[in-house]
């Protein structure tokens, strides 16, 4: 062992250790705010995901008074298909409960640096010996208390301990920053869609009265005249009359790196863009990888499950798309890719989905009815513009994504090294902000 490195139980450095419970009345009892209920879903290793959050009240919150949340605890997935993911509480979710399938681990700030043991419950080695600990019970997929009690971690001093969590977190410092940025963007470029084809104050506009075919348009055009306004000049057109459509290829995606890129409805559904190194890979033929191949610009949108939900192809991948998934390609030139993009992931072309979809447990929304819709075409000196901004925004966003995919590929091959002590943490400098560059 190396010098001053030991190995620990989580018992020993850990102040507390246990999951909670589900409201009385479950699903149907919480509340739009209130006090926090985290639940697996919102447990991911390395972050916190918010989208999803419920929240109780305070009687429901004082019936849970043995798993407060606090600042600087680690979330343990217990249960399920999540079992063992791990993050650590964000403080602006606080004050928070977790729920049955959530443990909290409190590491004792004297005997341990708690983002160390983070770190090192997410580390390859660890989480494969938790995710076979998990693997071992009699029924399914489980921690016990027991289990995360006894789970055992290399411990070198205190002081090196620090050091190491800290080079670690400002690698997800800058992914988390950069994760902002993204955002803005987002919404920025959204906004200027609301603002120059739902409210129509697009350069040079002149409205004049609404047809009653125009009225009808979902998201009733020019709100801030009751919807009885419309562009001179502008068009309306069914969305099926601008696109050709393509059901995705039906495989199973691959765990090792053989063939192409595999897009999934999940792998699109949390933004508005494809975060391509999370994506898994799928044997295919010649001839189907021809058919299903993914171009620039294609657009997918998902079909089953969580119909809808919008991703864009926006560089150059070796991937081909999934049966969930339809493929849109723009079939002339009324319409261009951004901005057929962004009337889809509008609120208005999004609310026409949800009561289009059919199906009472799993929701479905064929092609037919994806395309079924009519859109508003603007003149092409408005659209070649909206495009103009919309690809310099997109060209930023891209460019901060793939500057997280560095930085998780430079942490990720650290992490296991310095959690090992193969790498001299006191050795070490750090050269983050290069990578980030």
């Amino acid at each position: 062992m190396k010098n001053g490195w030991g190995k620990v139980k989580l018992r020993d450095i850990a102040t507390k250790i246990g999951s909670g419970a589900t409201p009385l009345g479950g699903k149907d009892s919480y509340i739009e705010s209130g006090i926090t209920l985290i639940r697996s879903l919102n447990v991911y290793d390395f972050k916190f995901e918010k989208d999803g959050l419920a929240f109780i009240n305070q009687e429901q919150a004082n019936g849970l008074s043995n798993v407060i949340v606090e600042h600087n605890d680690i979330l343990l997935n217990i249960t399920g298909a999540s079992v063992a993911r791990c993050c650590m509480v964000p403080i602006d979710v606080l004050p928070a409960r977790v729920n049955q399938h959530v443990s909290i681990v409190r590491i004792a700030p004297d005997r341990a640096d708690p983002k160390f043991v983070l770190y090192s419950i997410i580390s390859p080695i660890y989480k494969n010996h938790l995710l076979a600990l998990a693997q071992s019970g009699a029924t399914r997929e489980a921690l016990t208390k027991e289990k995360i009690g006894d789970f055992e971690i290399k411990s070198p001093p205190l002081n090196t301990q620090r050091r190491i969590a800290s080079i670690l977190s400002a690698y997800d410092d800058l992914i988390e920053n950069n994760t902002r940025r993204i955002k803005i963007l987002e919404e920025m470029a959204s906004a200027i869609y609301r603002e120059w084809f739902v409210e129509f104050r697009a350069p040079g506009v002149e409205l004049r009265r609404a047809t009653p075919e125009e009225k009808k348009l979902t998201g009733k055009p020019a709100r801030r005249s009751g919807g009885g306004l419309f562009p001179k000049g502008w068009e309306v057109r069914k969305l099926s009359s601008l696109v050709e459509t393509q059901y995705g290829y039906t495989e199973s995606a691959s765990e090792s790196e053989v063939g192409p890129k595999y897009l999934r409805g999940m792998d699109i559904n949390k933004t508005s863009y494809i975060q391509w190194d999370s994506v898994p890979y799928c044997p295919i033929s010649e001839t189907d990888y021809l058919k299903y191949k993914l171009n620039v610009g294609d657009i997918l949108i998902i079909r089953m499950a969580d119909p809808g939900k919008i991703g864009i192809v926006e560089k150059e991948v070796d991937a081909v798309f999934a049966s969930y998934l339809i493929r849109l390609k723009i079939k002339n030139f009324l319409i261009s890719t951004y901005y057929l993009f962004y009337y889809l992931i509008s609120n208005a072309y999004q609310g026409y989905i949800t009561g289009a979809s059919t199906g009472t447990t799993r929701k479905s929304a064929s092609a037919g009815v994806i395309t079924d819709v009519n859109m508003v075409i603007p003149p092409d000196y408005v659209r070649n513009k909206f495009e103009e901004i919309i690809t310099s925004f997109r060209r930023m966003i891209n460019n901060l994504i793939e500057r997280n995919s560095n930085l998780r590929r430079t942490r990720d091959l650290l992490l296991p090294k310095l959690i090992s002590g193969e790498v001299n943490v006191e050795e070490m400098e750090t050269n983050i902000k290069e990578v980030n560059r």
